[in-house]
């Protein structure tokens, strides 16, 4: 069974402002597989966040609809972890604390959480930062904060969305790759959204290339580079100049409309 089935899901928005209907999503049929790293890859307002939200049950569909392992999307869920642009820290809290708090929410005792909490911070690398707090990390260092925290609550599912986009470039390169560690470490089904192409084609399993707003699925591209991914390989550049011929095609859509 796939861990996420999405069935002709469509969203709409009424725009207040100007009284009318605003379509962000359209007919999204999409299958994301156990163990899979999704990325989906849209230029900005084509609704990625949008369908994330979705999953996650913090907004509901117009139409259609979204299951984890069989069970419908109603809201929010311990089956789903989500890890934002911003790290979203408590910052009066240090980084064992900040990882272990929805332990402490359900009563645990000090010293087992943070053990528990050990765990993932050793996984994200941040073994020695225990008793720092955000404002003495930097900005990669605390979006690793956040995915550990993510990943100790154990969800099925891990939704990011962008988190790396504030990053600046070399720290993002560092940033993929730990991700791509901690996923193969911790096997679970990761869905990213990002804009950026490399970066999707670092990551992905497979891509989601999205249309313009409405968001459709332009084309799943399912990805078989060997990891370590060579940004500079004939087989990764012939697959970004067939993104980029998508996204070309995605502009003079919406420019036609």
């Amino acid at each position: 069974m796939a861990t996420i089935e999405i069935s002709h899901l469509s969203k709409r928005f009424h725009d207040r402002k100007r009284n009318a209907e605003v379509v962000a999503l359209d007919d999204i049929n999409l299958t994301v597989a156990k163990n899979e790293l999704l990325c989906l890859l849209g230029p900005s307002g084509c609704g990625k966040s949008t369908l994330l939200d979705i999953i996650a049950g913090f907004a509901k569909p117009t139409a259609g609809s979204v299951t984890v392992d069989g069970r419908p999307v109603t809201g929010p869920g311990s089956d789903r972890g989500v890890v934002f642009q911003q790290a979203n820290l408590m910052p009066w809290l240090p980084v064992w604390e900040n990882v272990a708090f929805h332990l402490k929410l359900r009563g645990g005792q000090k010293g087992e959480r943070r053990a528990i909490a050990q765990r993932y911070i050793d996984m994200v690398g941040l073994t020695g930062f225990e008793n720092h707090y955000p404002s003495e990390l930097s900005g990669g260092m605390n979006q690793r904060v956040g995915i550990a925290r993510a990943l100790l609550m154990n969800p099925q599912v891990i939704l990011m969305d962008e988190p790396f986009g504030a990053l600046d470039e070399q720290t993002r390169m560092d940033m993929q790759n730990e991700l791509v560690r901690i996923w193969q470490e911790h096997r679970g089904t990761i869905v990213f959204v990002t804009h950026g192409i490399d970066e999707a084609l670092t990551l992905g399993t497979a891509v989601a290339v999205m249309s313009a707003r409405p968001g459709r699925i332009r084309e799943l591209i399912r990805l078989d580079l060997p990891r370590p991914r060579d940004i500079t390989s004939p087989q990764f550049n012939e697959l970004k100049r067939h993104v980029l011929d998508l996204l070309r095609a995605k502009r003079a859509d919406a420019l036609s409309a």
